[in-house]
């Protein structure tokens, strides 16, 4: 793809949903997937400085093969943020063109990673799943939240999604928000009442401890780790990661950032073994998913998200492309 701007690109995140839709996105991200379990991506582990109080900035930097960009992102994670009526993530995207070095694009990080993460989330359940899962809860309502609703809706819609909260009108709220979506969608008061019967779990909340425990699990039910991105936060107890066979989106940066995995090695319930691999591996069919048949039916899986620079490269250059388009 040729970047031909005549000047720097500034994106905000209006732009950037308008320029890609989300099940447009889910494709680049599962493309992108299969291209960082390929070893064509380029991208040491993010670096996070804590700034106190649970807040942190992120550096992701990162290079594409396809599309040929490079880059970095730079953001805060403020976890609190939502109460202040403001994004957990906020920052800037830096997008080069690698086949000259010029700086193409500066795009709102804080829309990029939403719709990333909730493409990213899609493309793992479609993976691991079962086939008939037609029940989704969520816990959490934040941004994060809505973009995940919005992102299965427009791709693989269940036929009920239930939204769970720590404050039932944040939840009802969301709820509002989101209008018809082709199923019923409805606020949980309990989380538990949420997950129970669910086919898929998702988590996408600002919790440093955990909100879900191995007692919730039942047979056969998919489990989304999102919401915790830093080695010291976690949304799922030891006995839930037990439980499950779990995937991650880049394994040396699981292995050594994801707090779930970090806190249930080091308490002995696993052992570093117990991290299947990438969900990359899956789509190129070098490894295993949900297996076949009974066991399947009764197996726990479980994708723990953390984000990769792979992913915010190939979303934005997706974005950069479709905007030359639109200019030609």
């Amino acid at each position: 793809m040729s970047f031909d701007f005549d000047a720097l690109q500034v994106v905000s995140g209006a732009a950037i949903d308008a320029a890609l839709p989300l099940a447009d996105g889910v494709e680049v991200i599962e493309a992108a997937m299969r291209e960082v379990s390929a070893g064509r991506a380029d991208q040491p582990l993010r670096w996070l400085m804590p700034l106190g109080g649970g807040n942190g900035m992120g550096v992701m930097p990162g290079a594409m093969r396809s599309p040929a960009v490079h880059g970095m992102k730079l953001i805060s994670l403020y976890p609190d943020n939502p109460k202040r009526g403001l994004p957990s993530h906020l920052g800037m995207m830096l997008v080069f063109d690698s086949q000259t070095g010029m700086p193409l694009a500066v795009l709102d990080a804080s829309v990029l990673t939403t719709r990333r993460t909730a493409a990213a989330t899609v493309v793992a359940t479609r993976a691991l799943a079962r086939p008939e899962a037609r029940v989704h809860a969520i816990l959490g309502t934040g941004e994060l939240a809505e973009a995940h609703v919005r992102a299965f809706a427009a791709t693989m819609p269940f036929a009920e999604t239930r939204i769970w909260g720590r404050r039932r009108e944040a939840a009802e709220a969301l709820a509002g928000r989101i209008g018809d979506t082709g199923g019923t969608i409805r606020p949980v008061v309990r989380l538990e009442d949420a997950v129970a019967g669910a086919d898929v779990v998702t988590t996408v909340t600002a919790a440093r401890t955990p909100i879900l425990f191995g007692r919730d699990l039942e047979p056969g039910q998919h489990v989304n780790l999102v919401g915790a991105s830093m080695a010291d936060a976690r949304e799922i107890d030891d006995e839930g990661v037990r439980r499950g066979r779990v995937y991650t989106d880049l394994r040396a940066s699981a292995e050594r950032q994801a707090g779930e995995l970090i806190g249930a090695m080091a308490a002995g319930a696993v052992g570093p073994e117990h991290l299947v691999g990438e969900i990359g591996a899956v789509l190129l069919g070098e490894l295993a998913g949900r297996s076949a048949g009974a066991v399947g039916a009764a197996e726990i899986t479980i994708y723990k998200s953390h984000g990769v620079a792979a992913q915010d490269l190939a979303y934005a250059g997706a974005v950069l492309g479709r905007r030359i388009a639109t200019l030609r």
